[in-house]
């Protein structure tokens, strides 16, 4: 059987002929040359990925079994060997014929199609469900395009979608462009999204400053990447663009219409990226619900509270509603606690004490110091007000204020200061009209037998 390039399918009638090559004895060394491209393909990728797992590669899986195999670098690599095997094969005085190749070299590139397919989208949209039968769909296609090319089926069936057309404005298209239009398009968006992921990664990798500038400069670029990659796959799949202004006026219509807040959630997301008045790790409160920053999306902003609620706050609302922002100019936060004392308390004396007890508490700050006020003469005792900083309030607030109450606690327990509560004085009139005054703390009384 004469070599065929990689672009030739035999056709159907040829299939028994080619059947009959599989097994002639050349195609044990059709067998041994694939599998030495293999082997040579493992220790080239193994070689490129190093000792380190990469495990945010698409190049290379994340799993200590798999990193060299499971990525999409081990069947590009095979791929690439096995067609410079085959053009050598090929070469007089050695030719021999191929029918191992004509199998192997399309399950190559439906294998390399599949794991960039499926590891750009892992990465792209890692907490995505969709993303999961996206993937599966492509597999079930890719792997139906090999068994119609190996059986020859597929010019078949590519010229019956050729006799299908229909004209969009002036420009007739056929089905056959349209699904050669759909698959690129795919490709296209596919590397897009694996370098927009990729851009990504490098501008958020160890960021601790401009978070948020950052965030929405890999936004944007993402798309407009996704926009120029669309109009290309529609450019190579042969569709005039100016057909589709019609559809693009409708689009804007409806736009302006029916998807205006969610235009405005988008536009609203990126001024406040770039106006910076929110920022990724800032404590804020919004309608009614305090929590931090933990992400900015382009339509909306993640809030995170002290007990683990999450709030998906829409980012026109951030925009056109009043949002307290507790470390927009400044981290630290002013907290206080109220304690009473009893009259006559040496208050000169005690202050001192009370700061230096506050100011060893972890989280406190030393500047501002801490500070004692007193607040109000209370009918039960002196109020005093115990004021002190931290710069952390995503940590909590009731966790430190506890700390200090104890610390507070513990000083006036060491000084003999009694913290008072409430005493009230009962009068009662027994039969003989004879009075009394019992004092009362609050306790129930206990009649007598």
């Amino acid at each position: 059987m004469p070599p065929r390039a990689l672009g030739a399918p035999a056709p159907a009638e040829d299939l028994g002929a080619y059947l009959e090559g599989l097994l002639k004895p050349t195609a044990l060394i059709e067998i041994a040359v694939l599998a030495g491209c293999v082997v040579a393909a493992w220790a080239l990728v193994r070689l490129i990925r190093g000792p380190d797992r990469k495990p945010g590669s698409i190049w290379f899986a994340g799993s200590s079994h798999t990193s060299v195999i499971g990525g999409v670098l081990f069947p590009a690599v095979t791929l690439l060997l096995a067609l410079l095997a085959r053009w050598l094969l090929m070469q007089p005085p050695w030719a021999v014929p191929l029918a191992v190749f004509r199998v192997v070299l399309p399950m190559l590139v439906s294998l390399a199609v599949i794991r960039l397919v499926a590891r750009v989208l892992q990465q792209a949209f890692p907490q995505s469900s969709a993303m999961r039968i996206v993937e599966r769909s492509v597999s079930w296609l890719a792997w139906a395009a090999v068994a119609l090319w190996i059986t020859g089926l597929l010019p078949l069936i590519l010229a019956e979608l050729d006799a299908i057309t229909w004209k969009i404005g002036a420009t007739p298209v056929t089905l056959r462009n349209l699904l050669e239009g759909l698959l690129s398009a795919m490709l296209v968006l596919t590397g897009m999204l694996w370098l927009s992921a990729a851009i990504e990664s490098r501008l958020l990798a160890g960021a601790t400053q401009n978070l948020s500038a950052r965030k929405m400069a890999a936004n944007a670029l993402r798309v407009l990447l996704l926009f120029l990659g669309l109009i290309f796959a529609l450019s190579a799949a042969g569709i005039d663009l100016t057909a589709l202004s019609v559809l693009g006026g409708a689009f804007g219509v409806g736009l302006g219409l029916g998807l205006q807040k969610l235009a405005a959630n988008y536009v609203s997301g990126f001024v406040i990226l770039a106006e910076r008045s929110m920022r990724i790790g800032d404590t804020v409160k919004v309608d009614n619900f305090e929590g931090r920053i933990t992400d900015i999306n382009t339509r909306y902003t993640v809030i995170r509270n002290l007990d683990g609620r999450e709030s998906i706050v829409p980012n026109e609302m951030l925009i056109t509603q009043r949002v307290e922002n507790s470390s927009l100019a400044d981290p630290r936060v002013s907290l206080s606690t109220v304690v009473q004392v009893a009259y006559g308390t040496d208050l000169e004396a005690l202050f001192p004490r009370l700061v230096a007890a506050v100011a060893v508490v972890p989280r406190v700050l030393d500047q501002p110091a801490p500070a004692i006020q007193l607040q109000a003469f209370a009918a039960d005792g002196l109020e005093l007000n115990i004021v002190f900083w931290i710069a952390d309030a995503d940590k909590g607030q009731g966790n430190v204020r506890s700390d200090v109450n104890l610390a507070v606690l513990r000083v006036l327990n060491e000084a003999g200061i009694e913290i008072p509560f409430p005493q009230r004085v009962v009068r009662s009139v027994d039969g003989h009209g004879l009075t009394g005054d019992v004092p009362w703390n609050h306790e129930p009384a206990h009649p007598s037998p």
